[in-house]
C-alpha cells in the first residue's frame, strides 16, 4: 500500500494530471496482482489447513509448487501489459498528459509483474509458516528502497535524469525485483519440511486443484470488486480532472483506515486455516467474532481521525483548492464506508481460511455488479452527487456483503468446506 501511497504523494509534486494517470493505471495493475492471488491465496490457505493437521511433506510440496504457477502466470501478464498498454487506458477515456502518464507507467510496471507474482506467492507461505514479522521487514526495506529511488529517479538527484512518471515505475519495478530475490531466500529458511529443486517442477493434480478450488473464487470475488471500480472511475473520469484526481487521493487516505482491518484480517485466517486443518472448529468460530471486535475498534478509531483532520490530509497531496473540497466530502463519509467494509475484510479472509470460499463470489456479483453500479450511476449522472455517488454506491454494496457474511459465519456452514483430513483420522 505504502508504494502506492508514495508514488502519489511524491509525484503530487510533478503535477495533478501525472496522479490521475498513474492512479488510473493502477486500476489494472491491482486487477493484475489479484489474478496472481488466485495461486497465493489458495497456496496459503491450503499450506495453512496442512499445517494445522500436521502433514509438513505435502505443505512443502504445496508451496514450491504454487511458486513455479504463480511465476508463469506472471510472465504472461508481463508480455500483455507490454502489448497491450496503450489500448488498455484509451478505453479508460483518457486524453492528452493524463493518458501519456498512465500508458508509460503501465507498460514499464506491468512489463515486469512477474516479480510480484513471485512476491505474492512466496509473502504468503511465508506468513501461513508463522514468519511475519519477517514478511514485514522485507516489505518495509523494499518500501524504504522505492522511496530513495523515488526521489532519484522522479527528481532527478545524484545525476541521474529527472524521469518523472517513469522514474516511479522503474522505482517500484526495481524495488519489487529486490524483495522478491529475499523472499525466495526466506522461502528455503521458513519451511520446516525444507524445498528441493524437484518440488517446483513436479505436479499434482490434487494439489492444483485444492490451491484452485479456493484460489478461483477468491480472486474472481476480488476481480468482480476490481470491476465495478473500475466502472465507478470511468463514471468519474466524466466528472473531470479534479474529480479524479481527488479520488485518487481520497483513495490512498482511506488505505490509512483499512490497512489495520486488513492485518487482522490476514492475521486471523492464518489462525483460522490452522483451526480448521485440526478440526478445532469451536476455536475457529470464537476467534472471528474476537477479530472482528478488534479491527471494527481500530478502524473507528483511523475515522474519527480521518474525518477530523480530512482537509489537512487532502492538503498534504495539492494545493487545488476544488480538490480538497471534493476530496473532503468524500472523506466526510468514512464511517458509513469503512465500518461496512472493516466486517467484510475480517469474515471474508476467514470464509476462505475455512475452504467456503464459493459463498463471497455469490454474493458479491449480486451486491457490486447488480446493486452498485447501477446505484452509482443513478447517484452520480442522475441525482448529480458527483464524487459523493460513487462513495455511497461503494458503502451500500459493503454494508449489504457484510450482512450477508455475518449471517453465513453465525450459520456455522462453513465447517464443511475443510480442504484436509485432520492427522487424527
Amino acid at each position: 500500500m505504502l508504494m502506492g501511497l508514495a508514488d502519489t504523494f511524491m509525484l503530487s509534486a510533478v503535477s495533478d494530471q501525472a496522479v490521475a494517470g498513474v492512479g488510473t493505471a493502477n486500476q489494472y495493475i491491482q486487477i493484475a496482482i489479484l489474478l496472481l492471488g488466485v495461486v497465493g491465496t489458495g497456496a496459503s490457505i491450503v499450506v495453512s489447513q496442512y499445517i494445522g493437521a500436521r502433514k509438513m511433506f505435502e505443505a512443502t510440496k504445496i508451496a514450491a509448487l504454487s511458486v513455479t504457477l504463480n511465476l508463469v502466470m506472471g510472465l504472461i501478464m508481463s508480455g500483455l501489459f507490454i502489448l497491450l498498454s496503450k489500448q488498455m487506458m484509451k478505453l479508460m477515456n483518457l486524453q492528452g498528459e493524463v493518458l501519456q502518464f498512465a500508458q508509460s507507467y503501465l507498460a514499464i510496471v506491468g512489463g515486469f509483474l512477474f516479480f510480484q507474482a513471485l512476491i505474492t506467492t512466496v509473502a504468503a507461505i511465508i506468513r501461513v509458516q508463522g514468519w511475519t514479522k519477517q514478511a514485514m521487514f522485507v516489505s518495509l526495506g523494499m518500501n524504504i528502497l522505492h522511496l530513495l529511488l523515488n526521489y532519484v529517479l522522479i527528481f532527478g538527484h545524484f545525476g541521474f535524469p529527472k524521469m518523472g512518471v517513469e522514474g516511479a515505475a522503474w522505482s517500484s519495478v526495481i524495488s519489487r525485483a529486490v524483495a522478491a530475490i529475499v523472499f525466495i531466500w526466506l522461502l528455503t529458511r521458513a519451511l520446516e519440511v525444507k524445498v528441493q529443486l524437484k518440488n517446483f517442477i513436479t505436479w499434482s493434480n490434487e494439489f492444483v486443484g485444492k490451491i484452485l478450488r479456493i484460489g478461483i473464487p477468491a480472486a474472481f470475488e476480488q476481480i468482480l470488486y476490481q470491476f465495478a471500480q473500475i466502472v465507478l472511475l470511468y463514471y468519474v473520469t466524466y466528472l473531470g480532472t479534479e474529480s479524479l484526481t481527488a479520488r485518487q487521493y481520497a483513495m490512498n487516505i482511506s488505505m490509512l483506515i483499512y490497512l489495520f482491518a486488513m492485518a487482522i484480517g490476514t492475521g486471523t485466517a492464518i489462525i483460522i486455516g490452522r483451526y480448521v486443518g485440526a478440526r478445532e472448529t469451536e476455536h475457529a468460530y470464537k476467534q472471528v467474532w474476537s477479530s472482528l471486535r478488534a479491527a471494527l475498534a481500530v478502524s473507528v478509531v483511523m475515522v474519527i481521525i480521518v474525518i477530523i483532520f480530512r482537509n489537512q490530509l487532502m492538503g498534504l497531496f495539492t494545493d487545488n483548492d476544488e480538490i480538497i473540497k471534493i476530496g473532503a466530502s468524500v472523506l466526510a463519509l468514512s464511517f458509513l464506508l469503512e465500518t461496512g467494509r472493516t466486517i467484510n475484510i475480517t469474515i471474508i479472509n476467514s470464509l476462505r481460511a475455512s475452504g467456503d470460499a464459493r459463498f463471497p463470489v455469490k454474493i458479491g456479483f449480486i451486491s457490486m455488479i447488480c446493486i452498485c453500479l447501477p446505484v452509482g450511476y443513478v447517484l452520480v449522472f442522475v441525482m448529480d452527487l458527483g464524487l459523493i455517488g460513487v462513495w455511497l454506491a461503494i458503502a451500500l454494496d459493503e454494508w449489504l456483503r457484510a450482512i450477508l457474511v455475518l449471517f453465513r459465519w453465525k450459520s456455522r456452514k462453513w465447517q464443511r468446506f475443510a480442504l484436509v483430513p485432520s492427522s487424527k483420522e
